[in-house]
């Protein structure tokens, strides 16, 4: 039994005649149409060239980048995005593809919201570092506590805010994380108050007591006046009173740790002085001789350092420069 061979040659020999019309067709229609989509390139180029031009010029721009330079960017990136869409979208108009259009905007929504769920984080932590760079809530070396954490502020870049804790140690903490804490920034206000307690015997004199304690942090240079220090007694307990004392320093001239355990050693020796001892353990036993070798050795009256603390200030400088341009909270370059 034979095949028929002629019909099957035809058929394929007039689906190829109709494949190479159709192909052709298409071409002629793309050569006809060769100048409005010369003209809808020139469109899209010139609106990029236009997009660039109105970001670099803009007053709104300039004055925005005199107080947050990251806003700065931000803002004429999406003046570019905005003015090259539109370029791009009388662009589609010309050459009649408003469907295409409608179908690429539909795709870009599909597109876009996989991304959001995708890289949700980062563009969580994006966004909030915007939020950051406006408000403003720290400056480069403040020392601030962010839920709890503390450290020196190094920079605000796009994904976390980076610290130097008191040990040296590098802490990044992602934006979102920052922006949704309870922060704490102690370098906001120049004036600090220090406090501590110490205990004596209920057979003390609390008004000698508290007064020769807070003359004694009166004494000390750098705690201010005003505020004046002050001593309160803040429990009676079986072993003895708790006595609270408290200064301000001004933290842009003293170190706060500092000046309070200068404090805590002059109002410790300024009691000793005036008979005032803390009490003994009720489950302690002391035996000692009556011979004077036994007395605990007098504290010397001799000022220590209560200065400003610059340990951590050249690690925190050169951590500062590295960060090639990316801190967000940098001032912006002073207008040429």
């Amino acid at each position: 039994m034979t095949l028929p061979v002629a019909p099957l040659h035809a058929s394929l020999s007039d689906r190829f005649q109709a494949a190479f019309d159709q192909a052709q067709e298409k071409l002629l229609h793309l050569l006809a149409s060769a100048p409005l989509l010369m003209l809808a390139i020139l469109i899209v180029l010139a609106s990029i060239w236009l997009g660039g031009v109105a970001a670099r010029r803009m007053r709104v721009v300039r004055r925005i980048s005199q107080s947050n330079p990251y806003m700065e960017g931000l803002v004429r990136s999406t003046v570019k995005i905005l003015i090259g869409l539109a370029g791009v979208l009388v662009a589609l108009d010309l050459l009649g593809a408003g469907s295409l259009l409608g179908g690429v905007l539909g795709s870009a929504g599909v597109v876009g919201l996989i991304l959001g769920f995708a890289f949700k984080s980062i563009a969580e932590n994006y966004f909030t570092g915007v939020l950051l760079s406006i408000r403003k809530p720290f400056s480069p070396g403040d020392s601030v506590r962010i839920d709890t954490y503390e450290g020196k502020v190094i920079a605000l870049n796009s994904r976390a805010t980076v610290l130097m804790t008191s040990d040296g140690s590098h802490l990044l903490l992602p934006n979102a994380f920052v922006f949704n804490s309870v922060l704490l920034n102690f370098s906001r206000n120049p004036l600090r108050r220090f406090e501590f307690e110490m205990t004596v015997g209920h057979a003390a004199s609390l008004h000698t007591a508290l007064d020769s304690g807070t003359a004694a942090i009166n004494g000390i240079e750098g705690v201010l006046d005003d505020p004046a220090p002050d001593g309160i007694v803040f429990s009676l307990d079986n072993d003895g009173i708790r006595l609270r004392f408290n200064g301000w320093i001004d933290q842009t001239r003293n170190d706060l740790s500092r000046t309070r355990s200068e404090a805590m050693r002059r109002v410790r020796r300024t009691l000793r002085q005036a008979g005032i001892t803390l009490p003994e353990a009720r489950s302690q036993v002391v035996l000692v001789h009556s011979d004077s070798s036994n007395e605990l050795p007098a504290d010397q009256g001799i000022a220590r350092d209560t200065s400003v603390d610059h340990a951590l200030d050249a690690q925190v400088g050169r951590a500062q420069r590295s960060e090639d341009g990316g801190n967000l909270l940098n001032p912006p370059p002073p207008a040429s």
